[in-house]
């Protein structure tokens, strides 16, 4: 192989910071990557620079992110550029990687072979039950809270046993849970999200030959989106690279945005003093946005404090101004969004191009509204991904009891879907046999009817349960995976429950199982599988773990609705950042919190710099929200972009907007002159509304309003009788 001609094929498409950073020699790296500025490229290549010029094997290197959709690209990216199978290699989300050595190592790592992936559905049904069999008020005790609570210990490294006893209620009571929830798991072979990186930081801690094993394999580890890391995740890279200086690390402390569900942007900084011979680069070049964006978003990130210091450039030219409205509320808002979009889409525009970014899920209803008032195909992302639907998760839970009949929370959901005939009662029975003599449920449920506590009718029902269970399983025996998850569609009952359910969503329910059985026949069992795990607990493992992602599936042409949580990573040639007003963003949580301020002032930075060709900020002089009305402030965030960045947009020219309210005048056949824009009326048929044009004059003066109840009505003033709010 010619050395210096792969060198070129290589790097030679890269800039010189790219080009810098895959090519540097090994050492910890901290490439501190902007939005846009191709970090995933950059990823990519230095895995293709190891193989082919410092002829590492594909198996001597360890790729981590967070999202199933970017190990997938990641990989796809790295084969193609090799013209190589990467299927053996490691790359994969912290949960994935975690499970993979979690199946290797089970006997070390103290688990079942058969040990059940748990997603935080089936976690939070968990905790529902503990709560109850330990007669704790679920109304003071919220099981999410619980949830919450235990996911926030795992993810510092924190077990109950490390917890001291506090005179605290709420953090006694949580301890009492934490424990409780342990034995359940250990007892069940269940494993939950957060207990997947924690159990795997363990077992390699806890195992000196085993860590020395894979501190040699991974001659080089590469994290993705490293400012979202945890103290977990930290805590396991650090292991893996002990005394080897190979961590790469691709991160940008201007996009640290998870700081509410554990990240800590802190590893970025400790990064350096954990590595003290580390080498920083900066890629500050902008692939994507225009150059009035990037001002904009470098101008606002400027006002945090402690940051690493860059500044996006692009040399594609300035582009557009920012346009910023002002709306009279949220239904103008949304108007004006809608009618934006519909000339966009007129002149030739694509809609998937556009995305409309809010702060608070709540923000979505009015957009929708309109949206579908226009006839406009809309998605809104994040919606339930296939393995999260209710009735794919019911077969699923059928398939794990089935493979291991002590999985509780499986047993939960299924034993009485379909209604069989077991009652309340008859559960209640079975969880308190089990918590008193350290049984699971399927175990409890079998002394019960051996033991003769239960009515005739309830010990009959629960027999046929347990007898369909056993049988489907006996059934199974030898048969294709496909086969498998077609038995227990057809077997289950679940298609019958389907059916009587009447309209488009009971037979959406049945196309969808009708749909896992072909997911079953399409997927991909690992070939090398050093696990030797089933195919059937592999393909639950693969469902649990892309329930857990955060990414949406691919739509049709639509325009795109998110959380500026959920936009992160993506691009739109058109953005639409709505709702900025103090106490909504920035959320009223953050204005007295400097590190929530912060972090709230990044968020809108990934706003901004999601925006490719043109960006519309738009903010309301009132809002309902939360069935309040309320007369916000525009954000602070608009006033630290400078003015000679943004355009205002003003009102349609023919409609005419005063600046005093001017009284209505009184006549015998209704009412004339001139009211305000924006302002709240009421009609005696209509109700309560807004107004929101105006046009034409004297006898011939009309209005539109948006009524609360009936929505959009042209109104004649000379007829119309309306009264000022």
């Amino acid at each position: 192989m010619n050395t210096n001609t792969t060198t070129t094929s290589i790097i030679d498409s890269l800039n010189d910071a790219q080009r810098l950073a895959v090519s540097a020699p090994s050492q910890p790296m901290l490439i501190l990557a902007g939005a846009g500025s191709g970090k995933t490229r950059v990823l990519v290549h230095r895995i293709a620079w190891q193989i082919q010029v410092e002829g590492l094997s594909i198996h001597n290197i360890l790729a981590v992110t967070f999202t199933n959709k970017a190990a997938k690209e990641m990989r796809g990216r790295v084969e193609d550029l090799l013209n190589i199978s990467a299927h053996s290699m490691w790359i994969g989300t912290f949960h994935g990687l975690a499970h993979r050595l979690l199946r290797r190592h089970a006997k070390q790592a103290k688990l079942p072979d058969t040990f059940q992936v748990m997603d935080s559905d089936d976690q939070l049904r968990v905790i529902k039950r503990l709560v109850k069999s330990l007669n704790i008020d679920d109304s003071k005790w919220p099981p999410k809270q619980v949830m919450w609570f235990i996911n926030a210990q795992k993810d510092e490294g924190i077990r109950a046993r490390h917890m001291v006893e506090s005179g605290d209620v709420y953090l006694r009571t949580m301890l009492q849970l934490y424990k409780a929830y342990e034995e359940i798991c250990n007892r069940s072979g269940l494993v939950d999200f957060a207990e997947l990186l924690l159990r795997a930081h363990e077992l390699l801690r806890d195992n000196e030959d085993l860590l020395e094993f894979y501190q040699n394999r991974f001659k080089q580890v590469h994290v993705d989106e490293f400012q979202d890391t945890n103290t977990i995740q930290y805590a396991w890279l650090r292991l893996l690279t002990e005394g080897k200086d190979n961590l790469f690390v691709v991160g940008d402390d201007d996009q640290s945005i998870y700081g509410w569900r554990g990240a800590k942007i802190e590893n970025l900084h400790d990064f350096q003093s954990h590595y003290p011979n580390h080498q920083v680069i900066k890629l500050e070049q902008n692939y994507r946005s225009t150059g009035n964006i990037l001002k904009s978003a470098n101008a606002l990130i400027e006002k945090n404090d402690g940051r690493m210091g860059k500044s996006l450039w692009t040399d594609s030219g300035d582009g557009e101004l920012i346009s910023l409205y002002t709306a009279f509320n949220e239904q103008d808002e949304a108007y004006f969004v809608v009618e934006k979009i519909r000339k966009w889409v007129n002149d030739g525009g694509l809609r998937q191009d556009v995305a409309i970014l809010y702060r608070s899920n709540a923000q979505s209803r009015q957009f929708e509204e309109k949206l579908m008032t226009t006839g406009t195909p809309y998605r809104v992302y994040g919606g339930l991904r296939f393995f999260e639907r209710m009735e794919i998760k019911n077969a699923l839970a059928y398939l794990r009891v089935m493979s291991n009949h002590h999985d509780d929370a499986s047993f939960e959901r299924v034993i009485n879907t379909p209604t069989r005939g077991i009652g309340v009662k008859t559960i209640d029975d079975i969880r308190l046999v089990a918590r008193e003599n350290e049984l699971s449920l399927w175990q409890s449920a079998v002394e019960l009817i051996k033991q003769n506590r239960l009515s005739a009718r309830a010990s009959n029902a629960l027999k046929t349960f347990l007898s369909l269970v056993k049988g489907l399983g006996d059934e199974a025996e030898g048969k294709e995976l496909y086969e498998k998850v077609k038995l227990i569609v057809e077997r289950s009952g679940l298609i019958e429950l389907y059916k009587k359910e009447k309209g488009e969503k009971g037979e959406a329910r049945i196309e969808n199982l009708e749909e896992l059985v072909n997911a079953a026949r399409q997927f991909d069992f690992d070939d090398e599988n050093e696990e030797n795990l089933s195919e059937l607990d592999m393909f639950l493992a693969h469902a649990a773990l892309e329930s857990g992602d955060m990414q949406g599936d691919d739509y049709e042409d639509c325009v795109q609705l998110m959380t500026l949580h959920s936009a992160k990573g993506l691009e739109f040639k058109l953005v639409f950042l709505v709702g900025l007003e103090e106490g909504l963003f920035p959320s009223q949580q953050s204005t007295n919190d400097i590190a929530r301020l912060e972090e709230e002032r990044r968020l809108c930075y990934v706003g901004i710099t999601r925006a490719m060709q043109q960006l519309y900020i738009t903010h309301a002089e009132s809002r309902r929200l939360y069935g309040k009305e309320t007369y916000p402030r525009p954000s602070r965030f608009l006033k630290e972009i400078p003015a000679e960045f943004i355009q205002e947009i003003r009102i349609r020219a023919n409609v005419s907007r005063p600046v005093n309210v001017v009284k209505p005048k009184k006549s015998s056949i209704g009412q004339v002159g001139t009211y305000k824009l924006g302002q709240r009326v009421s009609h005696v048929k209509f109700g309560e509304g807004v107004v929101l044009q105006m046009e034409g004059e004297g006898a011939q003066e009309r209005v539109q309003i948006n009524f609360r109840d009936v929505g959009l009505k042209w109104l004649m003033l000379s007829y119309a009788k309306l009264d000022v709010l």
